[in-house]
């Protein structure tokens, strides 16, 4: 934390700071661990890495610093440890792997000759010599004693397999792929693993990546396909008009990246990189009060689940008083999510409909919740309000960015990038602590 703090970020770098800096000295104990060391511990840490944040922001909300009110909710990208050249599709992981085959066998070929190479050992070959070994095993045992196996497999609950037709909402066939790859996500966080450093593990990891987004595009096309042939016999005025036809594709289409698997391509400020999409919610006072990493490059889905997600850690962190309004840009536009919002959770939502570089309505975009936006946005009151989104959350990630220098990530996988984007928020959570702390103690 002090060394995300003091902007140290590279195991190398905080191995060198613990020789070289007094104050990270105290804090060792005058000790230097290497850096491999400290890799190994963010690995072996990452959930309890995480969960400072929440610890973090309790003493922010113990300095007066979390207090109600607007709350901005905003997202950026960051760049993964990896490159957009190691981005390959299907066929070629699939060459690489037979390639792969065929060199082992060569291998093997070389080293038995006409042998399979796992024959038992001329002393197993006999009944004979297979009880004096076994005899022999046993007495072994007994000197030395058992050695217990810890049977833990740390395996989370999986994600219900049905469709929540609330969340689909439209009855268009995208929707229902969007919710199956919804799921998809959801299974892959609770069982997000570190990413292997074997290239031919990675090379199965990536075409596993590309036939479950195939068997979810399967998945939910069967259940559009479903849900239309049960409305087509028993209800025909909900079924709507004729559709196209659609088979998904006989294999994976796309591409996944053999270095971070996890990470997508999605377009930055200028560029495309290959990265995360880095999520915050954040106060008035420019305290972050959730961060989360999403695969998802677009924002359009992030509103609800970012807003609980704030809700939540508010609640740990000891915070009774909920947000009244929250606001957001064009990009987080989402009919449900706002309603979702506003009705379970009783806060206002500010999203105007259309982005700022656009001159005019989107088409079609005009009449009902569209209208209202616009007047309560052109109103003094609304557009007081709107104007806090661009003092809070955006001084946060040029912060971050500019000053922090901080502009990619150092971990591979979600998990691991999920906690060092907490590390990054609750560190500047932290310096805002400490000069409101100076400030105060000035005063």
């Amino acid at each position: 934390m002090y060394a995300y703090s003091t902007k140290v970020y590279s195991s190398r770098d905080i191995e060198r700071h613990c020789r070289q800096d007094i104050a990270y000295r105290v804090i060792t104990a005058n000790r230097v661990p290497d850096h491999a060391t400290v890799a190994r511990f963010v690995r072996r840490h990452e959930q309890s890495l995480a969960g400072l944040f929440g610890s973090v922001l309790r003493l922010c909300a113990r300095a007066g610093l979390v207090s109600s009110g607007v709350v901005a909710v905003d997202g950026t990208k960051l760049t993964a440890s990896a490159s957009s050249d190691s981005n390959v599709d299907y066929d070629r992981i699939a060459k690489e792997i037979i390639a792969d085959a065929i060199a082992t066998d060569e291998a093997e070929d070389e080293q038995h000759g006409d042998a399979r190479g796992d024959e038992l050992p001329p002393e197993l070959r006999t009944e004979a010599g297979r009880r004096e070994w076994l005899e022999r095993e046993l007495v072994r045992e007994e000197e030395q004693g058992e050695d217990g196996e810890d049977g833990s497999d740390g395996s989370g609950e999986e994600p219900s397999d049905g469709f929540d037709v609330e969340l689909i909402g439209p009855n268009g066939r995208r929707a229902w792929l969007r919710e199956a790859h919804r799921q998809l996500e959801q299974k892959r966080w609770m069982a997000a693993a570190p990413i292997p450093r074997s290239r031919a593990e990675r090379l199965r990891l990536a075409a596993h990546f590309l036939e479950d987004e195939l068997a979810a595009e399967c998945r939910g096309n069967k259940a559009y396909e479903a849900m239309r042939e049960h409305r087509r016999l028993h209800d025909k005025r909900r079924l709507g008009g004729p559709t196209k036809p659609y088979t998904p594709p006989p294999i994976p289409q796309g591409e996944v990246n053999l270095t971070d698997p996890d990470s997508r391509r999605m377009k930055g400020n200028r560029r495309y990189i290959q990265g995360y999409n880095a999520q915050a919610v954040v106060n008035e006072q420019q305290i972050v009060v959730a961060a989360e990493i999403s695969t998802n490059p677009a924002d359009f889905s992030h509103l609800r689940p970012m807003i609980e997600t704030a809700l939540s850690e508010l609640e740990q962190a000891g915070v009774t008083d909920k947000p009244t309004v929250a606001v957001a840009d064009a990009q987080y536009w989402n009919e449900q999510h706002i309603d979702h919002v506003v009705a379970e959770h009783g806060i206002q939502v500010l999203i105007p409909p259309d982005s700022g570089k656009r001159e005019g309505e989107r088409p079609g975009w005009s009449g009902g919740r569209y209208s209202f936006m616009r007047r309560v946005l052109t109103s003094d009151s609304g557009r007081e309000t709107y104007r806090k989104r661009q003092v809070s959350i955006e001084p946060v990630y040029g912060h971050t960015k500019h000053n922090r220098k901080i502009h990619r990530f150092n971990y591979r996988g979600r998990q691991a990038v999920r906690t060092e984007w907490r590390l990054i928020t609750l560190t500047h959570n932290l310096i805002k602590l400490h000069r409101h702390q100076i400030a105060t103690v000035g005063a």
